[in-house]
C-alpha cells in the first residue's frame, strides 16, 4: 500500500516506535536530516541513494526556527517547514519524514538509532551529529559526494542576481 505525502510526516513519537519495529522485522533503517528548503536535483540524487542503503529511509528535517539558526541567511527558510515537509514526503522512496527543533539531529538519532546515518561527502564523519551514537550501536555513518553546481543558497543568490537584489 503506497501512502500518501501526509501519511509519510510522522512525529518524533510514532518514529521512535516504528523504527523499534522495524529493528525487530529485520529491516535496515536509514537516516538523513537537512533543511531542504528548495528541493533541487542535487538533493534527488542525494537522498535517492541515501534510501538504496537500505529497506527503510527515514528524513529528519529542520524546523523553521532550526533552519533560522543556522545562519544560513536571513531569508531563510525560503518555505515554511510544512511546504517542506510535504515535498520532501512525497519522494517515492522517502518513507518517512519526521521534524526536529534542535540545532542538531543527534536526539531524534538517538531516538530512531538507525543502522546507517547519512549525510553529504562535504562532512567529516567527525563532523556528522550522531556518528559516535550509531557507531557505538554496531550502525555504520556514510558520506554520498554531492552533485557539483547544486545548493539552495546558489540557488537562492542566482534569484537575487535575476531581480537585481544581490549586495
Amino acid at each position: 500500500m503506497k501512502l500518501n505525502s501526509t501519511q509519510k510526516i510522522w512525529p518524533r513519537e510514532t518514529a521512535a516506535k516504528r523504527a523499534q519495529a522495524l529493528r525487530e522485522s529485520g529491516k535496515t533503517i536509514v537516516f538523513t536530516n537537512g533543511c531542504f528548503d528548495i528541493l533541487h536535483a542535487g538533493h534527488v540524487q542525494y537522498l535517492n541513494e541515501a534510501a538504496a542503503l537500505g529497506h527503510y529511509f527515514i528524513l529528519g528535517l529542520n524546523t523553521d526556527a532550526s533552519v533560522q539558526r543556522l545562519d544560513k541567511s536571513p531569508a531563510r527558510p525560503l518555505q515554511s517547514q510544512e511546504s517542506r515537509s510535504l515535498v520532501v514526503a512525497s519522494l517515492g522512496f522517502v518513507d518517512a519524514v519526521v521534524l526536529f527543533d534542535e540545532d542538531t539531529p543527534e536526539a531524534l538519532i538517538r531516538e530512531i538509532n538507525p543502522h546507517i546515518l547519512v549525510k553529504g561527502a562535504d562532512y567529516q564523519i567527525e563532523q556528522i551529529a550522531g556518528a559516535p551514537f550509531v557507531l557505538s550501536q554496531g550502525g555504520s555513518v556514510k558520506t554520498i559526494a554531492l552533485r557539483e553546481g547544486f545548493s539552495t543558497t546558489a540557488i537562492e543568490k542566482k534569484i537575487l542576481r535575476a531581480h537585481g537584489l544581490d549586495s
